[in-house]
């Protein structure tokens, strides 16, 4: 029974949700392992559509258990809000189906306020707003309120204390007023009872399961180009989203993955700031790209940079992640292209390189260089079969795959589940 990670391999937004759905129905448990409600999945199910952020897109299916694991850092509001959601569309998520690690820090209103007015300085990056970035420098600080504190209110005051003589500093510096323990503790304390009963040993009941024979799919966010140590910084997001946070982010060890599915799109896209050295978002085709896509943040509604496909990032996130496989998605998107391109190299200060640099300055100067290949005008959306692919769209993914040095493994036609086709299953290895 193999286990298996999916990673994005690009800049996020590829399509996860729907092949971590599709993966799911052979799956018995889902785990998120690192993030926050800063990434969104957009599940279409039965033609009814699913937008997740905090949540394993295992929680839509019935008889699946969902983990948040130790990685993951957690609004508990933005749990509780993204859970009523889902009631409402009768989707119920109970002890029963979701567990998180009593060890995941917490997001809290300041680090929200914090990141705000980051953003809204000549500092910004481009995040989201959600207080990640702050909740995951108090866990590195030591200094983190964590999920099991709520469990123990007596002890609550102390830890606010540590926390807050960081932040207070912070907020005079900003000119904003000191937050008062009692402001946390009172936030804190009401929310207690309404997300403990989810509380787990996380890394405990994934062994466990694991050693029952059980099949676990850990579903990661964002994607590799965003890592904090491998993306393309400081333009990332403040986690691991490379495969072996996996491992990491659950409390489960390396042995523990058996295949590593890698998503990306058949082009590329980039939400936010940051060096995109094949962006086209200024031309008719980034515009094309992004109106056929459907190119809007799920989290943000924020308009996607949209731009050719990048054979040398994937390349390089097939490396630093492991990648065994790729899903491709989105091949319909090009339908009717007169020729596409694929970026297989970049020239920086006239030389010729293979790999993007680890430079901020210097991936601003990277120049793509293309190569052409002849479009198609015969659809492939919806295809289900490689018979029913034409010959372009086929040659397309085999030059694809000859310049990432990996296999494409599955090939996703439209948003629905049933449009894939499947050319190894990852959980049969």
């Amino acid at each position: 029974m193999a286990n298996v990670v999916v990673v994005g391999s690009q800049w996020g937004d590829e399509g996860k949700g729907k092949i971590v759905d599709w993966l799911s129905e052979q799956a018995d448990i889902v785990v998120r392992f690192q993030g926050g409600h800063n990434a969104g999945h957009t599940l279409v199910i039965d033609g009814v559509t699913y937008k997740l952020s905090l949540l394993p897109s295992g929680v839509v299916r019935g008889g699946k258990l969902s983990v948040i694991g130790n990685g993951v850092v957690i609004d508990p509001q933005a749990l509780l809000n993204e859970i009523a959601t889902l009631g409402k569309q009768g989707v119920k998520v109970t002890p029963d189906n979701l567990r998180i690690a009593e060890n995941a820090p917490l997001i809290l209103p300041l680090h929200r306020e914090l990141e705000a007015i980051r953003e809204d300085s000549s500092a910004r990056i481009g995040t989201t707003k959600r207080g990640i970035g702050p909740a995951y420098e108090d866990k590195v600080g030591r200094r983190a309120i964590r999920f099991m504190d709520l469990a123990d209110l007596p002890s609550l005051a102390a830890k606010i204390d540590r926390l807050l003589a960081h932040h207070n500093a912070l907020r005079r510096g900003h000119g904003l007023a000191e937050i008062a323990n009692k402001t946390v503790y009172d936030y804190l304390a009401g929310i207690a009872p309404q997300v403990l009963p989810f509380m787990d040993s996380v890394w405990s009941l994934l062994d466990a399961k694991r050693r029952e024979g059980k099949r676990i799919l850990f579903e990661g966010a964002q994607g590799s180009l965003l890592d904090i140590d491998h993306g393309t910084y400081p333009y990332v997001t403040s986690s691991n989203t490379v495969a072996a946070q996996a491992a990491t982010g659950s409390g489960l060890g390396p042995n523990a993955i058996d295949y590593v599915l890698g998503i990306c799109k058949a082009y590329t896209t980039r939400v936010g700031e940051g060096p995109f050295p094949t962006d086209q978002m200024d031309n008719a085709i980034g515009k094309t790209l992004g109106e056929r896509g459907r190119e809007f943040g799920t989290v943000t509604g924020r308009a996607r940079r949209c731009g050719w496909f990048d054979a040398v990032l994937v390349r390089q996130t097939v490396r630093t992640s492991g990648i065994d496989g790729i899903a491709l998605t989105k091949l319909d998107i090009l339908d009717g292209f007169d020729e596409v391109k694929v970026c297989i190299g970049y020239r920086l200060d006239g030389r010729a390189i293979d790999y993007l640099p680890a430079g901020e300055l210097a991936q601003a100067r990277a120049e793509p260089v293309y190569e052409s290949i002849g479009g198609w005008r015969e659809p492939t959306a919806r295809a289900r079969s490689w018979a029913q692919l034409p010959a372009q769209a086929i040659k397309y993914v085999r030059r694809i795959e000859e310049l990432i040095g990996c296999p494409v493994t599955l090939l996703s036609t439209s948003p629905e589940r049933e449009d894939t086709i499947l050319m190894k299953n990852p959980f049969e290895t």
